[in-house]
């Protein structure tokens, strides 16, 4: 048996086990079942839960998720709205998470998938210093996509 200090108390009788954690208005846990004779702690058992769960939440709070960020480009896209959206990334990048980078194609833009690669080759040379290519370009179907993630 385990006192509420820490200490050890030894082997004792389990009814007398019990009389001392109910003297102490404590409870009485079992810490190591498989132990041969088992072993038992006095503690305030609610206080320990509570404890443990707020260890939980706050490790919570620390690993946060790396989220995916989706932004989409069109070929045909003017230098003021290229820039908005690079800023968008540059945001998301410095928050830590992953980005998408999806340029659409319509109609005849789609045989022109170069447009597309120099377009997000372009995204790349201007991140390049927070940036770093986690899937390179790839057309599928419709759409050319890359992932980017923090440097």
């Amino acid at each position: 048996m385990i006192g509420s200090d820490g200490a050890q108390l030894g082997i004792v009788d389990t009814r007398d086990a019990m009389q001392r954690a109910r003297d102490e208005d404590l409870d009485l846990v079992m810490v190591g079942e498989n132990a041969q004779p088992p072993v038992v702690r006095m503690m305030d058992y609610g206080k320990y839960r509570y404890e443990l769960q707020q260890q939980e939440k706050e490790a919570r709070k620390r690993s946060r998720q790396q989220e995916m960020k989706s932004i989409k480009f069109r070929v045909k896209i003017e230098k003021h709205d290229y820039q908005t959206k690079v800023n968008h990334i540059q945001r998301f990048l410095k928050d830590g998470h992953k980005v998408k980078v999806t340029i659409m194609f319509r109609g005849r833009e789609r045989t022109h998938p170069e447009l597309g690669q120099d377009l997000l080759n372009k995204v790349v040379q201007e991140l390049n210093e927070i940036a770093v290519v986690d899937m390179p370009p790839t057309l599928a179907g419709m759409d050319m996509n890359m992932v980017l993630r923090p440097a």
